[in-house]
């Protein structure tokens, strides 16, 4: 039966559930491609699955509701993440500058592309609040696409309010076609 299991993914890591609907037997340990909340990602399994096509997860519920494994990543998923990786570093010093010549009060500790190279995160050291969207905005008007910017804290990301997220009005973004402050 297929189950829930728990995916690492981004750079600075999160930890989520997702349906095994792959359809393949997973060890801890796979590399996986997973569409997480950003977007389509590299992930690590961290336990064993064993998948049958049913459907239906450990719990009963339909695997069409939450979030999946969408395979195992293939030699060409495990190039494009290194050489995504190997162009954030070469551009973590040139978003450094952008940063500062914007005269934004963050600091840049990470960033990364998901690895369909839809959304471009960026990991700022800082409270959630007007300079995240102000380096989204700053981002799309000088042509960088969607750019997600997420806050960092001394325990780990910093989660969205429930009901102050893009689209709603309180981050001041207007939804992530604007880019996104998380």
């Amino acid at each position: 039966m297929s189950k829930t299991v728990l995916v690492r993914y981004g750079a600075i890591s999160e930890v989520a559930r997702f349906a095994n609907a792959s359809g393949e037997s997973l060890r801890r340990g796979t590399d996986v491609v997973v569409h997480t909340h950003r977007g389509v990602e590299r992930g690590v399994l961290l336990e064993d699955a064993a998948a049958d096509r049913n459907g239906v997860n450990g719990n009963g519920a339909d695997l069409t509701e939450e979030p999946q494994i969408k395979r195992f990543c293939t030699a060409d998923d495990l190039r494009q993440s290194d050489a995504l990786r190997s162009e954030c570093e070469a551009q973590f010093g040139p978003w450094q500058t952008r940063i500062r010549e914007w005269n934004l009060q963050l600091e840049l500790i990470d960033l990364e592309w998901t690895l369909d190279r839809s959304k471009l995160i960026l990991y700022v050291l800082n409270d959630r609040g007007p300079e995240c969207t102000r380096l989204a905005l700053q981002a799309a008007a000088a042509g960088f696409g969607v750019v997600e910017v997420q806050s960092v804290g001394p325990d780990g990301l910093v989660a969205t309010p429930s009901g102050h997220g893009c689209g709603s009005g309180g981050c001041g973004s207007g939804g992530e076609s604007n880019g996104c402050c998380h």
